[in-house]
């Protein structure tokens, strides 16, 4: 992850954009031009960020190669854009839904999860942040737009652990939390369709959807309720040997395809492709482990290989490297790995039993994925 100095998430006296993910990244960009064919530095390559980039550019050729489209494997920033572009992409989730559980049960002042505890926390206090794409009509009520740099996302005046979501892996729908992560801004940079003056004509709406194993919510509403003060925690704990049994869906939800087919009846598809591994799997792969823990290190794995391949790279995002390369690493990590369309949207079974303040005549605008 690209991280700042002890204190900066939780300075009151930084403003909402100073403590954003896109800051950080902007400030490491610079990096880049400074140590161009220097020693290689691939940032931010774990599950996600990392690993997810890669499976957005193998989704985009699963869905072109399903409707039988005439493409080839796209070389440049620029022709995964127009690929994607081509698709009618509007929306890019994250999707994680961890599924696994632990007879542990956790006690007040406890905060449990199945990786980082500190680095959940400092993430879920950073402002919520997206890639903010050129099908929405209208900024959320909260959110705001930076004034420099790629200027491919936005923020929400609010932690990321209050904003909830809804979302899609194959176990079915989900509400997660909007939390801030470096893949949600770069890879709607990454993925930004240009016409020859420069004018952005294409950017997908891009973030993370993240719904923790169960002990996890309820640490983070401990955190809520105590506006989000870290120090609450007695105790913090990663659990890898307690955890029972189950699996960790993290994939990445695109939405808005259209198929290729003229003359059809247009359904709002979505498609997902992401890792279902299962702890007792991932176990039998590598001992002391579990789904999450071993998806995020055999990313990690394929960055380092790739890097002692390609010494003389400089700093380097995920986006920059080759899918398919890094992904034969993983497979045999994070299988099965899986492919779906559906035609679940966010608008079903909407405004069944209450009113909502909806755009029926888009399901992919952010507002409609918004939880209020």
């Amino acid at each position: 992850m690209a991280e700042p100095w002890p204190g900066t998430y939780h300075n009151p006296n930084l403003s909402a954009a100073d403590r954003s993910n896109y800051a950080l990244r902007e400030e490491v960009l610079t990096l880049v031009e400074k140590t161009r064919n220097g020693p290689t530095a691939v940032i931010t390559h774990g599950a996600n960020p990392g690993m997810v980039s890669h499976f957005v550019k193998k989704a985009f050729l699963n869905i072109a190669r399903s409707w039988n489209m005439d493409v080839r494997v796209p070389t440049t920033r620029s022709e995964w854009a127009q690929l994607g572009q081509r698709l009618g992409i509007q929306t890019i989730h994250i999707s994680e839904r961890d599924f696994q559980w632990t007879e542990t049960q956790r006690q007040p002042g406890e905060f449990l999860n199945t990786w980082s505890v500190d680095g959940f926390i400092s993430e879920g206090c950073q402002p919520a942040e997206l890639g903010w794409g050129t099908h929405e009509k209208m900024l959320p009520p909260e959110g705001a737009t930076h004034v420099s740099g790629c200027k491919s996302a936005i923020y929400l005046n609010r932690p990321g652990s209050s904003v909830r979501v809804k979302s899609w892996t194959p176990k079915g729908p989900h509400i997660g939390y909007l939390i801030t992560h470096h893949e949600a801004i770069s890879i709607s940079d990454y993925f930004t369709a240009r016409d020859s003056d420069g004018e952005v004509t294409w950017r997908p709406t891009v973030f993370y959807a993240y719904r923790p194993f169960d002990e996890c919510v309820l640490s983070i509403e401990e955190l809520t309720a105590n506006n989000f003060d870290p120090d609450v925690f007695t105790k913090k704990q990663v659990l890898v040997d307690e955890i029972v049994d189950g699996r960790d869906e993290l994939g990445v939800l695109l939405m808005g395809i259209k198929p290729a087919q003229s003359g059809e009846a247009q359904k709002p598809f979505a498609y997902w492709f992401g890792s279902e591994l299962e702890c007792s799997v991932a176990r039998g792969l590598v001992e002391h482990n579990q789904a999450t823990s071993l998806q995020v290190t055999s990313s990690i794995l394929s960055a380092v290989m790739w890097a002692m391949r390609n010494p003389n790279r400089g700093v380097v995002e995920p986006e920059e490297l080759p899918h398919e390369e890094i992904l034969q690493v993983m497979y045999p990590y994070i299988s099965p790995v899986v492919g779906t369309f559906t035609e679940w949207n966010t608008l079903s079974g909407r405004g069944a039993l209450f009113p909502e303040d909806v755009d029926p005549s888009d399901p992919w605008q952010f507002k409609n994925m918004r939880v209020v």
